[in-house]
Parts: C-alpha cells; sequence; structure tokens
C-alpha cells in the first residue's frame, strides 16, 4: 500500500525511473536504480520476478521486462517457442520472449510516453501489475511444457483453467 508521504510526492507525473522507485518504495520491493535504469524484485504467485525497468529518454519510451527465472534447455526449445507463440496470441499488452542467448523467458513490455515523457503513478502501477499477472498467468503452461513433458496446446489449456476458490 502506497503511504500517504510517497503518494505526495508521487501525486504528480514524474520522471519514469523516479516515479517507479517510489512504487518499488512504497510497497517495500527491492530496488537499485542507475542513469537509465531500475531492477526490483517482485514476489509473484508462482515465483520471485526480476523487473527490469529501462528508460529511453531520446524516445520517450520505457520498458518494462519481467523474468520468471525459467531457462529453457535446448531438447525443450521448440515445444517452448510453440508455447510463446500460443501465448502471444492470447496477450493484449506486451509479449512473451525467449533471449537465444541462454534461453531465458521473458515478458516485455514497452510503452511509449508523451512529449514530457513523464509517467502517472496509476501508470507506474498498471506496468508492473501487468507485468507479474501475465507471468503468473502463464507460469503454469511453462512448467507443464519444460518440467511436465506436456504438449504446448494442452499444457496452455490446462494453465487457462480458473480454479473455483482457493485451496
Amino acid at each position: 500500500m502506497i503511504t500517504q508521504t510517497d503518494a505526495d510526492t508521487a501525486e504528480d507525473d514524474a520522471a519514469p525511473l523516479a516515479m517507479l522507485a517510489a512504487l518499488f518504495r512504497a510497497h517495500g520491493w527491492p530496488c537499485d536504480t542507475g542513469q537509465d535504469e531500475l531492477s526490483g524484485e517482485i514476489q509473484g504467485s508462482w515465483a520471485k520476478y526480476q523487473l527490469k525497468c529501462l528508460w529511453r529518454a531520446d524516445d520517450n519510451v520505457l520498458q518494462v521486462i519481467a523474468l520468471p527465472d525459467i531457462r529453457v534447455a535446448d531438447d525443450k526449445r521448440a515445444g517452448a517457442q510453440e508455447l510463446l507463440a500460443l501465448i502471444n496470441e492470447q496477450m493484449w499488452i506486451g509479449h512473451f520472449d525467449m533471449w537465444s542467448n541462454g534461453g531465458t523467458l521473458l515478458y516485455r513490455n514497452a510503452t511509449l510516453l508523451g512529449d514530457e515523457g513523464l509517467l502517472s503513478l496509476s501508470q507506474a502501477q498498471a506496468l508492473v501489475e501487468t507485468a507479474v499477472d501475465e507471468c503468473d498467468r502463464f507460469y503454469p503452461a511453462f512448467q507443464f511444457v519444460l518440467w511436465g513433458d506436456k504438449r504446448p496446446r494442452d499444457a496452455l489449456a490446462a494453465a487457462m483453467v480458473d480454479a473455483a476458490g482457493e485451496a
């Protein structure tokens, strides 16, 4: 929950990384900031996710990358690529990708900010929440393919089943 002090300082639009740092502090999430980057860690439903927020001032673009700490072994890459394609068909905001070097899975979303290059608190919250929510939503499908040897289409169908209530 955002404290009153943080809300007062983050009430207006601010530089993107400053706004994100205030959001992280308000939630008690660890983060480090550099000149054009913020790195932090957020606990999701399935895992801790590394978040990297990269600011490109020349283009007024803020990129949010969430890393669910999943690496794809060479023998699982074809299934993972098929699953990525199926998942990305379901996405409205952002997409999942796999880095060719090391097979790291990630969620990525780039946001073009206005001419002033400012970010509001509600935008910052939405960007971070969307990244974590999408990682949580599809994490089981990745597990089914990579560790459960399910076919990608079956893994996605199984992961998309909403449970009634909580255990």
